[in-house]
């Protein structure tokens, strides 16, 4: 079984995405810069990002996907999304390559690892 998790961080018009992909209790840490109109869609754009590594690297197993952000989980949930359908279907069709995914919701504070990957590619 896979957890990943991801976030965003925005600074002006800098964005960093954080990635953290633990398997059989090994961490796999990855930030990246990019850039994003908003903090939505840079939520987007890790989950895809997250999405697009587990894929490559685990394309088997199943995946319990963690996010902070409400409208990604909620689109991914209701399978819409109004001003970021785009994103929603890349993130779908990197999804539909993995057998089982089970996504949650949880709050800033237990998605640090996530987060301070993506304030490290912020800064960098």
């Amino acid at each position: 079984m896979i957890k990943l998790y991801t976030d965003a961080a925005i600074k002006n018009d800098q964005v960093g995405l954080g990635i953290l992909i633990v398997h059989n209790e090994h961490q796999y840490q990855l930030k990246q810069k990019t850039t994003a109109k908003n903090n939505h869609q840079a939520e987007f754009k890790a989950a895809i990002a997250g999405f697009s590594e587990v894929s490559k690297h685990f394309p088997a197993e199943t995946l319990l996907f963690y996010s902070d952000s409400k409208i990604v989980i909620d689109s991914l949930e209701k399978n819409y999304s109004r001003s970021f359908a785009e994103e929603l279907t890349q993130l779908n069709a990197l999804r539909a390559e993995l057998p089982l995914i089970i996504d949650q919701w949880i709050p800033d504070t237990q998605n640090k690892g996530a987060h301070n990957l993506a304030l490290q590619a912020l800064h960098a």
